[in-house]
């Protein structure tokens, strides 16, 4: 493997040679250039994410069968170097994924591609096109996760109405219901009785907070919404939650 590594840049044809025995059916040979040249097909990943890239990661193995692919189509004829060549095909093979997981906020716009035969720009959209692609997509999350909060609210015999008509309307009661909320999620056996009983445990909440019984009846309703957000996985509503504590 070290012996591919070091003589691939001995000379300038030396790589494009290795990889001519590759063509012809060397599977040991390509196993170890494919090994010798990770350090490179991680730094062209990483140009395109914008990240340092692990070796256990999906764009890496994007990589890793992009740099294959180079070797299997490599022709010398076209007057590039293979290493410039792979750089292309794994950039374009990395930003086709990324595209495909809707992941574009770290994608290079312009991809330069240094050829002398063929210099050209690949664009994956306009930057106004992909920040309003982008909008409609966390738009459409929040969609969902509201739709699914809803469904979490109806086996507590709530509603979204609920939660807003019966919001504490000052800011320390706010803090206080939540502050009660995170501390009932805190306590195993509490949520276990909330979940499992569909129902706030009044009584055992009472020697565990510094506010009456007649305080947390009041804001029952909201102390059962916002744990609900605090036990599940809600990413837009948990900022609402940090928003109104910090607030």
């Amino acid at each position: 493997m070290l012996g591919v590594l070091f003589t691939a840049f001995k000379k300038k044809r030396s790589l494009e040679e290795t990889v001519l025995k590759i063509q012809q059916g060397d599977i040991s040979l390509r196993n170890d250039t494919i090994e010798s040249f990770k350090p490179f097909i991680a730094k062209t990943v990483s140009s395109v994410c914008k990240r340092y890239i692990y070796e256990s990661d999906d764009e890496f193995s994007i990589g890793m069968i992009a740099f294959n692919e180079a070797i299997e189509k490599y022709s010398p004829e076209k007057g590039r170097s293979l290493l410039a060549f792979a750089e292309t095909l794994v950039k374009r093979r990395v930003i086709d994924y990324l595209r495909s997981q809707s992941k574009q906020k770290e994608v290079v716009l312009d991809l330069s591609l240094n050829d002398d035969n063929d210099q050209s720009h690949i664009y994956i959209d306009n930057e106004n096109s992909i920040n309003e692609y982008e909008k409609q997509k966390e738009s459409e999350r929040r969609k969902e996760e509201i739709q699914l909060y809803i469904s979490h609210l109806q086996d507590f015999g709530l509603s979204f109405e609920d939660l807003v008509e019966n919001s504490p309307k000052h800011a320390d009661a706010r803090k206080g219901a939540i502050m009660i909320a995170k501390l009932l999620m805190e306590d195993d056996e509490l949520k276990e009785i909330l979940f499992a009983k569909k129902r706030l445990p009044v009584k055992q909440l009472e020697g565990k907070v510094e506010v009456s019984r007649k305080t947390i009846e009041r804001n029952r309703k909201y102390i059962i919404a916002v744990a609900i957000i605090i036990n599940g996985d809600f990413l837009y509503l948990n900022d609402y939650i940090k928003g109104a504590i910090d607030g």
